[in-house]
């Protein structure tokens, strides 16, 4: 519990048995989503175990949650994304952009207008989402080595990439995915960062 100064868990959810690369909550907080050892599973905050379970087959790097809330986007280390349909309780769409080239990071864009995947290659593709369909809009080589996270700002006008080359950089939507700056001062890979929810500051963190 955030709010008090006990250290110890409310409760723990056990069903993976590797490394779990995503944890993500729906907006109402009513269940959470997790990515690990090739599956991607949906728990009830109120129940104990997970409720569902999707299977890929190989190791799920990251996760996300469509702005419609009915629709999961995994990622993994060969490569595929694959869009869950959690109405239909299946795999809807399945695409695969560089090959056997593992996608690292997903990201949506608050509007649901994008998607865009990271891969090990620094290569970033962006879609525009349709129904049921994937639309490629661009193709970004955005670092020389592994893209691990991509981010777009809240108000989808920035997207951020951070990489093993220990650098961040922003590239501007608007402009066509321009690239507007690099971020210099990490001195490791830079694994992760989040936008302010106003869009105007980004954090980053690093090995």
């Amino acid at each position: 519990e955030i709010n008090s100064n006990n250290p110890n868990p409310v409760t723990s959810f056990d069903g993976h048995s590797s490394n779990v690369t995503s944890v993500g909550f729906q907006k109402d907080c009513k269940w959470m989503y997790t990515g690990s050892d090739g599956s991607v599973k949906i728990w009830d905050i109120r129940a104990p175990g997970y409720q569902r379970d999707y299977q890929s087959k190989s190791a799920i790097n990251t996760v996300v949650l469509h702005p419609n809330q009915g629709e999961l986007i995994s990622g993994d280390e060969d490569g595929t994304i694959r869009v869950w349909d959690l109405t239909a309780n299946h795999c809807s769409y399945e695409l695969v952009p560089d090959g056997k080239t593992a996608i690292r990071s997903l990201t949506v864009a608050s509007d649901a207008s994008l998607v865009l995947a990271a891969n090990n290659r620094g290569t970033v593709f962006a879609w525009r989402l349709g129904k049921g369909s994937f639309e490629a809009v661009h193709k970004i080589d955005a670092h020389s080595t592994y893209c691990l996270k991509a981010l777009f700002s809240p108000d989808v006008k920035f997207l951020a990439t951070t990489s093993a080359d220990k650098t961040v950089k922003i590239w501007n939507v608007e402009k066509g995915f321009a690239l507007d700056k690099t971020l210099a001062g990490h001195q490791k890979w830079v694994w992760d960062c989040g936008f302010s929810a106003d869009s105007a500051y980004l954090v980053t963190a690093s090995s």
